[in-house]
This record gives C-alpha cells, sequence and structure tokens, in this order.
C-alpha cells in the first residue's frame, strides 16, 4: 500500500507541471447541499470531505468520522485494481478486460476527479481499458453494461425535437463533441446504439491527453437503427428496433443534429466517430467547409500512418524528402485506408513542389477484390483518384491478389486497414523479404486486436529481424534472441486527435484544414530522436501522451493562425495569438489544459 502511495505522490508531481490549479485550486460554488452532493460524481469527494466543508454543506453525519486523503483514496484504488489483476490470472482475457473496465467505470460514476487522475497518472495502463482495443468488447456488450446514462442520444423518432433537446444537456458550455451514428465501430461493424461506448472513451482519452474540462465535453449517438438483425432480436438491446435510415432520411437526421449543436455551442469542435465509409466521407464533405469539425477514422488515423511512415523513411537512414519515392502498398479501401491515402499524396505532392498526384506516384490500393485498377467495373468513386493506370501496375492485372502486389512490388511499405485479422499471412510477410527497401516497414493497424493484418511476432518471424513494425492495437515487444529485440510501436489515433481537437479549439479556429492535420502529423513525426528511430521506434510511450499532445496542439494552433483561421479562445483573441511566440503559444495551450484536483465547494444560495 504504502509503495502505491509513494509512486502516487511522485504523479502528482510529474504532472503538476501542466496546470496552475493543481497548485492554486479556487473555489468552486455548488447549488446542491447534503446527499445530492455525495451523489454528483463531479462535486464529490468520498470520505475526503474535510471538516469545513461537511459543516458548511450539509454532510456531518452522512460520512464516516474519518476523513481520508486524496493520496490514500487513490492509493487504495490502485491497490484494489492490482488486487482485481492478481487475482484474475489465468482467466479468460475477455473476461479480464471487462471487469478490468468495470472497476474503473464505478469509479467514474461515483468521482470523477479521482477517476481523472488515476487516468492521467497511469494513462499507459489504462489507455487498453477505456479505449482500445476493450472498448470494441464494451461496445459488443454495452446494452448488458448500461447502468448509468452518459452523453446524449439523438434518434430518428427525435426528427424535428433537435433544437430542443440539445438545451436538455445541463452544461452551459461545450467545447468538445464526439460524434458517432454506431455504423462501423472499429472493425467489428454495426453496433447500433452500443456504439455510444467509443465516443465515451474518446472523450475520457480528450481528458486525460488534452486536458479537456469533462464537465465541458458531450458524447453523443445518432441512434437512426441497426442492419445487425442479432442486435433487433436481442431483447436488451436498448436502440431503435428498425433498419438503418438510408439516403436523404439518414443525412435530415445528421444535419439537424449539427444545426443543433452549433446553435447552442458555436465555438465547440465536433469529431465524427466510426461512421461506415460513404457516410463518412459524405458528412466530412458536407461539414468541413461550415464548421469546426473533423473525422477521425479518415483524418486522424491519416495523420498518424504518415507520421510512421516518415518515421519509417529516417529508420532507413534517408532524408524525409525520400518518402517520394517510397512504394507503399495500402490494404484497405475504407474511409481509412483512403485518408491516408489523401494525406500521403498531399505530403508528396508538397514535396514534389506541385499540385495533385505526381505523375509517378507509388502507391497501390487494395481492397477485398484485389489491386484497384481504372480497368476496374463499378470503380468507387471514393477509390477512384488511386486507381492504377494499366501502364503502372507493373504488369499485374485488375483483382491482383495481395501476394502478388507484393511480389511484384517489392514495396517499401506494407500497411494495413483492412478489418481483416491474419490478411498478412506467412506468404505475404516472407514476400516482403524481397522488399527493394533495406528496411521495410509493416503496419498492422486495423483495431480491435483480433483485427489486426499481423501479429508482430509473425511479421518479425517471416518478414525479418530488420523491419519496421507498428500495430493499432497495443502488442508486446518481440523478443528475437540473443539480446535482440523487435520494437512494436502502437500506431494509434490517440497521439494525434486530442491535439487536434485542443489546437483547434485553443485557436477558436473556424475550420479544421488540411494544413493543420499536416502541422499535427509532422510535429508527430519529428517528435523522436534519431537514435529512437534507428532502434525502430516511430511513436513515443502513450506514459507521455500529455506532453505529446501539448506540442501537436502547438503545431495546431500554429497552422491555424497561419491561415488567418484564429479567432481567439476565452480573453485571448486574435491579434494576441498573432504575437504569441512558438514558446509563448506552447505555455498558452499548457496553461489550458485541465487538471483533476479536489477545489473547495462553497454552497451558492
Amino acid at each position: 500500500m504504502w509503495r502505491v502511495m509513494r509512486s502516487a505522490a511522485a504523479n502528482l508531481r510529474r504532472t503538476r507541471q501542466f496546470s496552475v490549479a493543481a497548485t492554486i485550486p479556487g473555489p468552486c460554488m455548488v447549488h446542491k447541499r447534503g446527499a445530492d452532493i455525495l451523489h454528483d460524481p463531479w462535486f464529490n469527494k468520498d470520505t475526503a470531505f474535510p471538516l469545513t466543508e461537511r459543516d458548511r454543506l450539509g454532510l456531518r453525519g452522512l460520512l464516516p468520522p474519518r476523513i481520508v486523503s486524496f493520496e490514500q483514496q487513490y492509493a487504495r484504488f490502485m491497490d484494489s485494481y492490482r488486487s482485481l489483476e492478481r487475482n484474475t490470472q489465468g482467466q479468460p482475457e475477455g473476461a479480464v478486460s471487462l471487469a478490468k473496465w468495470r472497476i474503473l467505470n464505478r469509479l467514474h460514476d461515483r468521482n470523477e476527479t479521482l477517476y481523472y487522475r488515476v487516468l492521467i497518472d497511469n494513462i499507459k495502463d489504462f489507455a487498453p481499458i477505456i479505449y482500445t482495443p476493450t472498448v470494441g468488447l464494451v461496445c459488443q456488450n454495452y446494452s448488458g453494461l448500461f447502468r448509468r446514462p452518459r452523453g446524449m442520444y439523438f434518434s430518428a423518432k427525435d426528427k424535428g425535437e433537435m433544437m430542443s433537446m440539445i438545451y436538455n444537456w445541463p452544461a452551459e458550455h461545450v467545447d468538445m463533441i464526439v460524434v458517432t451514428d454506431g455504423s462501423r465501430i472499429l472493425g467489428l461493424g454495426d453496433l447500433g446504439v452500443q456504439g455510444i461506448g467509443i465516443p465515451i472513451g474518446k472523450l475520457d482519452v480528450y481528458v486525460a491527453a488534452a486536458g479537456m474540462n469533462p464537465q465541458r465535453v458531450l458524447p453523443v449517438m445518432l441512434d437512426v437503427g441497426t442492419n445487425n438483425q442479432k442486435l433487433l432480436e436481442d431483447p436488451l438491446y436498448l436502440g431503435l428496433r428498425q433498419p438503418r435510415l438510408e439516403g436523404e432520411e439518414y443525412l435530415s437526421i445528421v444535419d439537424e443534429f449539427v444545426e443543433a449543436v452549433h446553435t447552442r455551442w458555436p465555438k465547440a469542435v465536433v469529431q465524427f466517430e466510426d461512421f461506415q465509409m460513404k457516410w463518412a466521407f459524405e458528412t466530412l464533405q458536407r461539414y468541413r467547409k461550415r464548421f469546426c469539425m473533423f473525422n477521425d477514422d479518415i483524418q486522424g488515423t491519416a495523420g498518424v500512418a504518415l507520421a510512421g511512415l516518415l518515421g519509417a523513411v529516417r529508420a532507413q537512414g534517408r532524408p524525409l524528402t525520400d518518402f517520394m519515392k517510397q512504394k507503399i502498398v495500402v490494404v484497405g479501401a475504407g474511409s481509412a485506408g483512403l485518408g491516408v491515402l489523401t494525406m500521403a499524396v498531399q505530403a508528396v505532392s508538397r514535396m514534389a513542389g506541385a499540385n495533385g498526384i505526381p505523375s509517378n506516384h507509388q502507391f497501390y490500393l487494395i481492397d477485398k477484390d484485389g489491386l484497384i485498377t481504372k480497368e476496374r467495373k463499378n470503380l468507387d468513386l471514393s477509390a477512384a483518384p488511386f486507381a492504377k493506370y494499366p501502364e503502372e501496375t507493373k504488369g499485374l492485372r485488375e483483382g491482383a491478389s495481395l501476394v502478388e502486389v507484393v511480389r511484384k512490388v517489392k514495396p517499401d511499405v506494407l500497411l494495413g486497414l483492412s478489418g481483416v485479422g491474419g490478411i498478412f499471412n506467412e506468404e505475404v510477410l516472407k514476400a516482403m523479404r524481397e522488399s527493394d527497401s533495406p528496411r521495410p516497414a509493416i503496419f498492422a493497424m486495423s483495431n480491435p486486436t483480433l483485427n489486426a493484418e499481423c501479429t508482430p511476432a509473425d511479421a518479425f518471424k517471416y518478414a525479418g529481424e530488420n523491419i519496421v513494425f507498428a500495430g493499432g492495437s497495443p502488442f508486446e515487444n518481440v523478443d528475437l534472441g540473443n539480446g535482440k529485440v523487435g520494437h512494436v510501436n502502437q500506431a494509434n489515433n490517440m497521439y494525434l486527435f486530442p491535439g487536434i481537437g485542443l489546437g483547434a479549439l485553443l485557436s477558436g479556429a473556424r475550420l479544421i484544414t488540411d494544413s493543420m492535420l499536416q502541422a499535427a502529423a509532422e510535429c508527430l513525426a519529428t517528435y523522436m530522436s534519431d537514435e529512437e528511430i534507428s532502434r525502430g521506434v516511430l511513436y513515443p510511450s502513450i506514459g507521455s501522451i500529455r506532453e505529446i499532445t501539448a506540442e501537436v496542439a502547438t503545431a495546431v494552433l500554429q497552422a491555424a493562425v497561419a491561415e488567418d483561421l484564429a479567432e481567439g479562445h476565452g480573453e485571448v483573441g486574435r491579434k494576441e495569438l498573432r504575437c504569441m511566440s512558438k514558446e509563448e503559444t506552447a505555455e498558452y495551450v499548457k496553461r489550458n489544459m485541465w487538471f483533476p484536483i479536489y477545489s473547495p465547494l462553497v454552497h451558492e444560495k
């Protein structure tokens, strides 16, 4: 117990640098008294209420007499969590993950301040529980796990009422909204209303990584039905029991929601999450030039992948401009795969000093039907810009298989966003040994873990020990023997989306542009030292996520200023932002990152 408490104290000192409020907590005015405060997780301090607060808030007698400090509460929770870990050893992984999620969720329901401090200090351990990959399991079982409502639900039955419904949310101010329609949750498909677990998990990451105030975030589910027959027949299912709306009916629901949100909170940043491909691209193009919004699956994934691709060039000992010469095979033509290609092409074009896709571009796109070429019948319009002309295919036919493409192209990078677990099989990985690159890169980015295109162990075994590897979910490093270690990177959107949202918010940007997203990706790409890159380390430790997010947000904010999109935030206006140096901008970002600490409570009549 005392070891945990000493560790807790060290964590408190380490993270305190990000918040002035951590050392000088101001009073918080409350309109509640007595048991109502104890039942409100935002104000509740459990047994940490001092006697003065117990007296003025009507709590004396409603709590055990002993006052337990924040550090002691922290240590007690961590001891319970470690005890759970010990007691569940040897049990099925899914059951253990859900048990860990439940203990964290119970703390979240009871005491938000303690919950978020625990999360911030132990983000490397807890991110896989509140986010990828456990969040997928939570979504699959959400109707059965449901205990306390979080966020807002707008359904097809609410058409015409959303403008009034939005005022049911109790917070006067909202800075960040994450919304999904549940149509493509990770690689699990249509989970309907149960997809609410994704916005909840994403916003927990926003709080932990970006210092978003949890009272000013809003998870949203747009329930337009589900085509998942299993859910429609499940007596516990909490969503609408009807097929998904399509076409104009669907868009009218999303339109009404977006208008309602921006009527009440015109400065809020909106992140679209886990929409099926056709609606992901449609809604992004529909709203991105009107509101401050982005789609994380398209743009966040693309930024993280681009940072990794640029890192792979550095790992080969080559200058970043050699990225233009990289041959890249992308497996998966969904929103994530096409988003990666779009941003990669933009990067190549910028390096080449030309607009559009260079005539000699080296990108090969593969979907479930094989290599995509201009000869394909019914070619999807979203994939059309990346389809190869016959003279560019190196003799490969339309629909050529993955292994055929890898053998013929000999790519520098094999990048998977297919959602098909194991598609990078032994044959494909062995073909990567013939890559023209001295250090080929393999990115198996699909989530959750079971949907990863390959495991890192197989990648190092079959493709060779000299590869650079990244997965979308957390994996352990690979022991290569003789004291050698195959480093496993996690190419997780968590590295970028919190900084994109925070930078956009603090700049007061009217829009989130490609330049702002490029700035975020390039900031992440240059974060690692040359020595780390030489060891195959492309991304920093998740444990440093708060520091990384502050740097990414700074880059995004500066890009918004450069494009004259920054209108200012709070008391800091457009003029002040334009006059800030990079160092001053970074300090401004850190100063505005919320940090969890018990504030004195004062009853306001």
